[in-house]
């Protein structure tokens, strides 16, 4: 069985593009410096690619052209965060109000490793590399995926960084792993007027505030414990001045859901309050819901693949099971509704950044788990060719 390893020169060359794509962030479907850079890297590599699918994305080519054989894609997603940072790391982001807050830096700088080594190697198939923009909330893979990225591709591999694990720690799990996610927003309209008389008005902001409160007990009073279920208002926007009642107010928020059943029910009982402020308060509101990622739901052979991969990685001890599902979203979700494949999670926490969670501006990562995602993703690509390889024999 195949062995990889990454040596400290190619450790270096990881860490070195992490923290210059981090020093350069890019928010989704604006990533044009950062697939500049990457061809690049992929320039010094030898490996041919395609640029310019879905606006900045990158497919890559390795392996075995022949069409005929197997083929099995290794994805990394490119786009940062809305985010100042605060982490006053010496490769802190140059752009402004842009932090790669979530570790897309050091996906990026996984999956181009394990490239490396895969030059080095015999593959009896094809290998594709997906560098995808706009995974934070725009759904590049649909765009990807539009474009033709997964065209031949047998199965597919991914990975995230979790602070939540240490260095070592890879989380394997077949089924579901991460939610449904959906948005919604909520525009309260009631009549406004002078704050010294309420009585002459419908206060927009009071009637949506009491909606924000009634909205919890959805998930406390309503939905079955045993289903892991959240709503976020994460936005509120009303009123232009202390002086003036508000006449319309904006709720924006998510809902993060594991059953189809209680997604409905979720999505019934906030129409259901939204419906009832007339009445209530003699105020107008409307909801519109828009649909996001599907559940990531690993498939059972490819997870089995991954695991294996996992071992050869961190040894037996290191790989973990995920006990419930997370309910953060991710759009790997639409590849697996295509060909089968696993996401998988690899432990990156940080002495003094264990409070900083994804998405804060503080968010940091341990950059030891470089080689570990790069020596996972050379393994997984290596094993699922060879695997795919010995199906299509058989059936022959």
């Amino acid at each position: 069985m195949k062995k990889f390893g990454p040596d400290q020169k190619l450790i270096t060359w990881m860490q070195e593009i992490r923290r210059t794509i981090h020093q350069n962030p890019e928010l989704g479907f604006q990533e044009h410096e950062t697939a500049k850079f990457i061809t690049g890297k992929l320039d010094e590599l030898g490996i041919n690619y395609i640029t310019h699918i879905g606006g900045t994305g990158i497919v890559a080519t390795l392996g075995d052209t022949n069409m005929d054989g197997p083929c099995i894609a290794l994805r990394a997603d490119m786009d940062a965060l809305p985010v100042e940072e605060q982490t006053g790391l010496p490769f802190s982001s140059k752009n402004s109000g842009v932090m790669h807050a979530c570790g897309h830096d050091g996906h990026i700088a996984m999956v181009l490793g394990a490239a490396s080594m895969l030059t080095k190697t015999s593959l009896p198939g094809k290998v594709i590399l997906l560098f995808q923009p706009a995974e934070e909330g725009e759904g590049g893979a649909q765009v990807m995926i539009r474009e033709g990225a997964l065209e031949c591709v047998d199965a597919i591999f991914g990975g995230h960084i979790d602070r939540h694990y240490r260095v070592g720690e890879i989380c394997v799990q077949p089924g579901q792993i991460c939610a449904q996610t959906d948005k919604f927003s909520i525009t309260v309209k009631g009549r406004g007027g002078h704050a010294a008389k309420p009585h002459e008005t419908v206060d927009s902001i009071v009637v949506a505030s009491l909606l924000v409160m009634a909205i919890q007990t959805l998930v406390s009073r309503e939905v079955n414990p045993s289903y892991p279920t959240v709503i976020t208002v994460g936005r509120i926007q009303g009123g232009t001045a202390a002086n003036v009642i508000a006449d319309m107010a904006v709720l924006e928020g998510t809902i993060r859901t594991t059953h189809p059943k209680v997604r409905q029910q979720i999505i019934d009982g906030l129409s259901r309050m939204v419906n009832a402020m007339e009445g209530l308060h003699n105020a107008e509101a409307t909801m519109i819901l828009t649909e996001g990622y599907p559940p990531v739901i690993n498939d059972v052979k490819a997870t089995r693949i991954a695991e294996q991969a996992a071992e050869q990685t961190v040894g037996k001890e290191g790989v973990l099971g995920l006990p419930f599902p997370s309910l953060g979203g991710e759009d790997f979700s639409f590849y697996l509704k295509h060909v089968r494949g696993c996401f998988v999670r690899f432990g990156a926490r940080k002495k003094k950044h264990e409070s900083a969670p994804a998405h804060s501006p503080r968010f940091d990562f341990n950059e030891d788990v470089l080689p570990v995602g790069a020596n996972f993703f050379a393994h997984v690509a290596h094993n699922a060719l060879h695997d795919i390889s010995a199906i299509k024999n058989k059936s022959q």
